[in-house]
């Protein structure tokens, strides 16, 4: 509307004295002769003008403040910059190992009861397991450069069967990685407050697993990044809590070695030398949480700056030395400082207080020393929210897991996972009341299941190549004393925990499995089906005359969104012709080039990728143009498939106006409410947004009895 003007009257009739003369009417000419009416014509009439089309919507403020910018994939550093060097993935990956000292060696001590003078060995045997564990891992990390841990070990060498095994008792276990972490962090923190405030644990806790959740799909460098001087304050604070634990009861340790040789014969005569060592392995074995988190750094080479495996291993050699000599020390400083338990209070809470009041540090010593310790448990779930959804992400892309797991949000991190991470962990924080107890039994029990499971792979494996591996026996050795050791631990735990929580984790872990084998034979039932449909259809008779070029923008053209090349596609190109003949005058084929966990792999993968999808595009296009049909394809590469899916329309749409977009969808006979969960419904989503944006989306169904 344009305003009025001043010299207008406010009926809106101008004054007489401004009305113009009365021009001479001039001759009426003879009407053009009409254009002869055809269907072009017609469909011109009735079609409007085309609207100018919408802007794609821009995310909130709020959410850009929560998860960040989206990251640019053109940008060929990119893998470079979210990659770990050797002592961010420390921080990251090591400190779920490290940490597990602060619920690990006290566990065990308390399970020795009034025997504490074992401690020394108990102390000596854990310092070993753990360098045994690290070693055979390290070796892992050489044999399986590209990561994936357990999963992919048991996978490879014991079969498909053993591998999903594994697989679900990972997913388990970083589930409740997470939550052992939180609930011992709780344990760390409130010990520094008096006891009528510890009903506010539970809630802590809670709002602490969501806060990570959002660092996490924030991006796993930032998250690190951000909890580094956590990890720094930790290693200070234990160092000197240690160092000082030991040094100032050295006079004491001749006094300290007598009762304990006393106390040895006294259990000689009680309980005999097979009853402690009964006492001996079912302490041991329920320390077992204290070597948790030491198969991290082999599910995450994938992370890791280049050389990768010179990286992973020196970040294992970091994490072996450090939980090592803490865990060891701890135990050492609990008998020489006769700790024990006080109610509110962990173990290394009377250890630290002890040590403060004898240096004359005091309470700011003990705040530091707890608040580091809750802060690294913190840090150490990031173990559980990085490695436990790239576990499902590698299922995922098996078919283990539904398929929307193995895809990554525009952070480059799986979103989905890391959803699915916090909600469970949240479950089972809810259902143990934070325990830390019960949770680390639960926790120990699938750890050692993979461990156990990697371990007899690798010995298996280097049996099997002893005529072709020079230097055989001191891999295989390690590795069968490592399961050894690792079986140990895994039954009695089982054994002797099973009416405290065992039978929970084997509950859990064993429906997983159950789940996974129902997922991949429903995936399995489809494929073979999509394979069948596209067998007839894969050969077809060329025209006489192909065509070639891209189609004409002025004509009616069909664009169909394809995702591989296969029987899905070449049914719904052969589909729009049959349905509409004649109507569209050539044909382009659309799609997105997704950056899954599948596909993000390493400097590099993004152009392999378009390289892979590229070629799969020309494929449909010079199928086309044998039927006939002038074709061009079009591509993005994203991580979001609906979104850049849209986007991808909309740039056709401006080029081609009378563009009708088409995409083929698997259609069920019976519809199940699972079938959702597994199947992304990918074209219904990119239909609602085009008719949002006022185009035309057809979807044609590809039937599956």
């Amino acid at each position: 509307m344009t305003p009025a003007d001043p010299a207008t009257a406010p009926d809106g009739v101008p004054p007489a004295a401004a009305t113009p003369p009365v021009a001479p009417t001039p001759p009426v000419a003879a009407p053009p002769p009409e254009p002869p009416v055809t269907a072009e014509s017609v469909a011109a009439a009735v079609q409007p003008e085309p609207e100018p089309l919408p802007d794609l919507p821009k995310p909130s403020w709020l959410r850009r403040l929560i998860i960040g910018r989206p990251r640019n994939l053109a940008d060929r550093n990119i893998f470079h910059r979210l990659s770990l060097i050797p002592f961010l993935a420390w921080v990251g990956l090591g400190a779920d190992g490290l940490s597990s000292s602060a619920y690990g060696p006290e566990e065990a001590f308390k399970t020795l009861g009034g025997h504490t003078y074992l401690a020394i060995g108990l102390a000596l045997v854990t310092g070993l397991t753990v360098l045994v564990i690290s070693a055979a891992y390290s070796r892992i990390i050489a044999e399986f450069p590209h990561g994936g841990g357990g999963y992919v070990v048991a996978t490879k060498l014991l079969g498909r069967r053993a591998g999903i095994v594994s697989g679900s008792a990972l997913v388990v276990d970083y589930v409740l990685t997470i939550t052992v972490s939180i609930a011992a962090a709780g344990d760390a923190l409130f010990s520094m407050v008096p006891l009528q405030y510890h009903v506010l644990k539970l809630p802590f806790e809670v709002f602490l697993i969501l806060w990570l959740t959002t660092f996490n799909i924030r991006g796993m460098r930032e998250s690190i990044l951000m909890l580094t001087p956590m990890f720094i304050l930790f290693l200070l604070t234990h160092a000197l809590l240690i160092g000082a634990g030991i040094v100032l009861h050295l006079p004491q340790a001749a006094s300290v070695a007598s009762d304990a040789q006393q106390g040895f014969t006294s259990g000689l005569a009680t309980l005999g030398a097979g009853g402690m060592l009964l006492l001996f392995v079912h302490a041991y074995s329920l320390g077992g949480g204290t070597y948790t988190g030491i198969e991290a750094v082999s599910n995450s080479v994938v992370v890791m700056r280049e050389p990768k495996v010179r990286t992973a291993r020196r970040t294992m050699v970091y994490m072996a030395f450090s939980l090592a000599v803490t865990a060891a020390g701890l135990l050492v400083c609990y008998l020489l400082w006769d700790s024990r338990h006080v109610t509110g209070k962990t173990l290394n809470a009377v250890l630290t207080e002890s040590v403060a009041s004898e240096l004359g540090l005091g309470w700011p010593f003990v705040m530091l020393t707890l608040l580091s310790e809750g802060l690294l448990l913190g840090v150490a779930a990031q173990a559980g929210f990085m490695d436990g959804p790239r576990v499902l992400s590698s299922m995922a892309v098996d078919s283990w897991m539904p398929h929307r797991f193995s895809s990554l949000s525009e952070r480059l991190t799986s979103g989905n996972g890391i959803a699915l991470m916090c909600a469970a962990s949240l479950a089972a924080l809810l259902y143990s009341h934070g325990s830390t107890s019960a949770l680390v039994v639960m926790y120990s029990i699938n750890v050692f299941l993979t461990f156990s499971l990697s371990m007899f792979g690798m010995a298996r494996s280097h049996w099997r190549k002893r005529r072709r591996l020079p230097h055989w026996r001191r891999s295989f050795a390690l590795f069968t004393f490592g399961f050894l050791l690792c079986g140990t631990i895994l039954i009695v735990t089982t054994v002797e925990k099973f009416a405290e929580g065992g039978w929970v984790t084997l509950l859990v872990t064993g429906s997983l499995i159950a789940l996974c084998f129902v997922i991949r034979a429903h995936y399995a039932t489809v494929t073979e089906k999509m394979r069948r449909l596209g067998d007839g259809l894969m050969d077809l008779p060329p025209v006489k005359t192909p065509a070639s070029g891209e189609p004409d923008p002025r004509k009616p053209v069909a664009a169909l969104l394809v995702n591989s090349y296969g029987g899905l596609g070449i049914h719904t190109l052969l589909n729009i012709f049959r349905t509409f003949p004649g109507q569209y005058k050539g044909v382009i084929f659309l799609t997105v080039g997704v950056v899954d966990s599948g596909a993000f792999k390493g400097e590099g993968a993004v152009d392999d990728l378009q390289r892979e999808t590229q070629e799969m595009l020309e494929r449909y296009v010079a199928l086309a143009r044998s039927l006939g049909l002038p074709a061009t394809g079009k591509m993005l590469v994203g991580t979001d498939v609906v979104a850049e899916g849209e986007k991808l329309c909309l740039n056709v749409a401006h080029e081609y106006p009378r563009v009708t977009f088409f995409a083929g969808k698997v259609i069920f006979q019976r519809e199940k409410w699972y079938q959702r969960l597994l199947h992304n419904e990918t074209a219904a989503a990119i239909q609602k947004r085009l008719q949002w944006d006022g185009l035309t989306m057809v979807v044609l169904p590809a039937r599956v009895r």
